[in-house]
C-alpha cells in the first residue's frame, strides 16, 4: 500500500490552503456558476396594474426594452417562472437551470398574444384566463381545470 500523504510542511501548508479555498468556495453558497432560481431585474418604474386585452389576457410590462417585438411566426428564447392563483410554482426554466426555446405558434394563447407585447430583452408579466391557457382540461398531474395562469417572462431573444 503506498502513502499518498507527504509529511514534509510544505504539503501540510499546500494542503490546508487547498482545504480552505475548496471550503470558501463552498460557503460562498455556490456563488460561483449556479443557476439564477428567479426573475432578473425590474424597472423601477414598472407599472404596478395591469393592462387587459380584448381576449382577456392581463399583462403589465416590468422591465422595457429597445429591442424588436416577436411575431406570431417568431421563435424565441425565454426564462419564466409559471405560478397558479394560490402561488405554487408549477413551473419554471430557471429551476431548470436553462432558457426555453419554443416557437411562438405553439404554445397557449395567452403566451402567443402576451409574447408580442414585450421587446427583445423585456420582461413581461401575464395573467392568463383559463380560456387562453388550458381550458377545462388543464393539464393532469400540473395546472388544474379552468386554472388561471401568472407567468414571469423574460424574452432573452428571437430566433
Amino acid at each position: 500500500m503506498v502513502n499518498l500523504l507527504r509529511s514534509d510542511t510544505q504539503s501540510a501548508r499546500t494542503m490546508i490552503t487547498g482545504l480552505a479555498l475548496i471550503l470558501g468556495l463552498v460557503g460562498l453558497g455556490g456563488c460561483i456558476a449556479q443557476p439564477s432560481f428567479a426573475p432578473g431585474a425590474r424597472d423601477p418604474d414598472a407599472p404596478s396594474a395591469f393592462t387587459q386585452t380584448e381576449s382577456g389576457l392581463k399583462y403589465r410590462i416590468l422591465r422595457k426594452s429597445d429591442g424588436e417585438k416577436p411575431t406570431v411566426s417568431s421563435r424565441v428564447k425565454v426564462h419564466y417562472v409559471g405560478t397558479l392563483d394560490d402561488g405554487s410554482e408549477f413551473d419554471s426554466s430557471y429551476r431548470r437551470g436553462e432558457p426555453a426555446a419554443f416557437a411562438l405558434s405553439g404554445v397557449v394563447p395567452g403566451w402567443t398574444e402576451g409574447l408580442q407585447l414585450v421587446d427583445e430583452g423585456g420582461m413581461i408579466e401575464l395573467e392568463i384566463p383559463s380560456a387562453l391557457g388550458y381550458g377545462p382540461a388543464g393539464m393532469p398531474g400540473a395546472i388544474p381545470p379552468n386554472a388561471t395562469l401568472h407567468f414571469i417572462v423574460e424574452l432573452l431573444e428571437i430566433q
